[in-house]
């Protein structure tokens, strides 16, 4: 987080507060539900689908009897009624990543535009209501009762190269005295390097915390 507020310092911008119902353009970039077409050989993998077919409870009697029903129509191995292809979308279209989090009228209303199963409406509703719980709010982080014990890393990166040639600062800080190391490090440095410097500055003079707070960098997830 401090690396990224030292970046985001780096330009000059003013922060101005925009009312959501003005935001229309944020819809754009997290609910483009309108990619599902172009992005479908991503999302749903469409030679598989020829396959699952046959195994699907709602499909399979159609792939049998496709022939002597007029509203369903075989191209290619897939399963098409009035030029919409049939496939359980429901899961990946509202819970995907691409849509946002809808009602279930407008669900159906994007979905029943390219695809179709059987009971959909049904489907989606029942989908829409297990998905209308917020996520829960944030919780704080437990009050350390001990100094050393809990602690928070991060890297301050882009500082100017010094005559030893170090250009960052590896932070470690202690939740309980607010107690802070600034070590020099290289920007280059991999998780052994990273871990061998917390090992001689931070274990050596107060001990193996009990709790690391990072931010997941490569760092602290590859070999520290």
């Amino acid at each position: 987080m401090l690396s990224g507020l030292n970046f985001i310092e780096s330009f000059p911008y003013v922060i101005k507060h925009k009312k959501g119902k003005d935001n229309v353009i944020a819809d754009t970039l997290s609910r483009r539900y309108t990619m599902l077409l172009q992005l479908d050989h991503r999302i749903f993998g469409l030679e598989s689908i020829k396959e699952q077919y046959a195994y699907d409870e709602d499909f399979k009697d159609i792939m049998l009897h496709c022939k002597t029903w007029d509203k369903y129509v075989i191209n290619d191995g897939f399963v098409f009624r009035a030029n919409r292809l049939c496939i359980p979308v429901g899961s990946e279209a509202h819970g995907g990543g691409l849509m946002g989090h809808f009602g279930a009228k407008k669900t159906e209303v994007v979905l029943s535009t390219h695809f179709l199963w059987p009971k959909m409406r049904q489907d989606v509703e029942r989908f829409a209501k297990s998905r209308l719980n917020p996520h829960g709010l944030y919780m704080p982080l437990p009050v350390p009762s001990t100094p050393w014990k809990d602690i928070s890393m991060d890297f301050v990166l882009g500082l100017p190269r010094t005559k030893r040639g170090m250009d960052s600062i590896f932070v470690v800080v202690d939740h309980f005295t607010k107690m802070a190391h600034f070590i020099p490090c290289h920007k280059r440095d991999d998780a052994i390097n990273i871990a061998n410097l917390f090992f001689q500055e931070i274990v050596r003079l107060h001990g193996m915390p009990s709790t690391i707070i990072s931010d997941r960098d490569a760092k602290f997830l590859s070999h520290f």
